[in-house]
């Protein structure tokens, strides 16, 4: 069964930012997963959210979306995001 990893990100650097959207590419497809929305027009249709930018990715299971997550490569990523972003919320959910 599928898995996404979501994230809200509100990003106060663009250009430091910029080095974490380089790197998080290649943690992404090492765990098998690809991206299906990665920023991009959106609108809030009901309730209070707020988002900034959105990030959506699928992986093949569950357990392979913990994998990067979890692996060198991303870590790596998130060192050079930190300071970047006003706030960075991530969730990984089971699809259908």
């Amino acid at each position: 069964m599928p898995a996404y990893v979501i994230a809200d990100v509100k990003v106060k650097d663009p250009e430091q930012y910029k080095q974490y959207m380089a790197l998080s590419p290649g943690a992404i497809t090492a765990a098998g997963g690809e991206f299906l929305v990665r920023g991009g027009r959106h609108e809030v249709l009901e309730g209070q959210w707020q988002p900034t930018r959105m990030v959506v990715a699928k992986f093949p299971d569950y357990a392979a979306a913990k994998a990067f997550y979890d692996s060198a490569l991303y870590r790596e990523a998130r060192a050079k995001r930190t300071g970047a972003t006003d706030y960075f919320n991530m969730v990984v959910v089971e699809g259908v």
